[in-house]
């Protein structure tokens, strides 16, 4: 991913204000992200723990997808999930069920769409093997390359992505 401006990131976001998107909190370490391992920019907005942030390359700008965390649940210890992003595999405390309200007209009557993402939205990470989940039994070797993870990675991304935008 080509390393992108607070500008550029601010003006991406389709499901949300423009007054929202001006005061999202970018990454506490937004100066020092590893760009070129990113595929998108996803984050918990600092300021405000109930909100995330997913920036997508697109041909024709980034696209930014605000989300909503819901409030800290109990979870099991010997249950595991699984994101539904990268695919990656992790203890149930790992996975969280985000909710993107819809772009526009629809988004604006509460109409929302939900996903299994890492708790951390760090999925490209996890796939190119930089961060390791929390798994009580070890992670599950794929018979993939990591380039063809991170190809079914963006695929599973932009599906969501065009849920939201109605697209």
């Amino acid at each position: 991913m080509e390393p992108l401006s607070e500008k550029q990131i601010r003006s991406s976001f389709v499901n949300c204000t423009k007054g929202e998107a001006a005061r999202l909190r970018l990454p506490a370490d937004f100066a020092e992200l590893p760009w070129q391992d990113l595929d998108f920019l996803g984050w918990v907005d600092p300021g405000a723990p109930l909100r995330a942030h997913l920036v997508v390359p697109r041909a024709d700008g980034p696209l930014g997808i605000t989300l909503r965390v819901p409030a800290v649940g109990r979870t099991s210890a010997v249950k595991s999930s699984l994101c539904q992003i990268c695919l990656t595999g992790h203890a149930s405390s790992g996975v969280t069920l985000l909710a993107a309200p819809l772009a526009g007209a629809r988004g604006r009557e509460g109409n929302t769409v939900g996903i299994y993402i890492c708790s951390d939205l760090a999925c490209p990470l996890y796939v190119r093997g930089r961060r390791q989940p929390k798994l009580r039994s070890g992670r599950h070797e794929e018979s993939l390359s990591v380039d063809e993870r991170i190809a079914r990675m963006a695929g599973n991304l932009n599906a969501f992505a065009a849920r939201v935008t109605g697209g």
